[in-house]
């Protein structure tokens, strides 16, 4: 059986993104059952790098670098298509950054990132301990290891 999802004019397409996580790409894009946007999501492809993978499409909008941080948190080997009247204009990996900034929240209450009185956003620090990739809170020292906590 050959799965077939149409072409898009303009817009993203995310690809190779692990198994399982599409759907928590669309929540980092933003993107739920009240969206104006056309949207493809294929979860479990067969393939021949990964095993299995995912696939987001989704068509008038172009991701920005907080969403993109967020992606390269829970999907380390996703490809990004930016795609222009049917062509794909830019094509590329997402790389896991060193450091993000204000898209991790700290779940250490007493975090000076969580006092309300503090204007400070979350700062974390990011690497990968074997397969599993840590993002390390720069003021309190809490590392995150789920998934979940990534994209609250």
């Amino acid at each position: 059986m050959q799965l077939t999802i149409s072409k898009i004019k303009d817009g993203t397409v995310i690809d190779h993104i692990n198994s399982g996580m599409a759907l928590m790409v669309l929540r980092i894009l933003g993107i739920s059952s009240g969206t104006k946007e056309p949207v493809s999501m294929a979860m479990n492809v067969p393939s021949k790098k990964m095993g299995k993978k995912d696939i987001v499409k989704v068509e008038g909008k172009f991701i920005n670098e907080d969403e993109l941080n967020r992606i390269a948190l829970i999907a380390p080997g996703a490809t990004i298509n930016l795609i222009e009247n049917y062509e794909i204009r830019k094509k590329f990996r997402v790389v896991l950054p060193g450091f993000v900034e204000g898209i991790i929240k700290c779940p250490n209450s007493n975090c000076i990132s969580n006092a309300e009185r503090e204007p400070i956003r979350s700062k974390f620090h990011v690497s990968k301990e074997g397969e599993a990739i840590v993002a390390r809170c720069h003021y309190c020292g809490r590392k995150l290891r789920s998934v979940e906590d990534f994209i609250a």
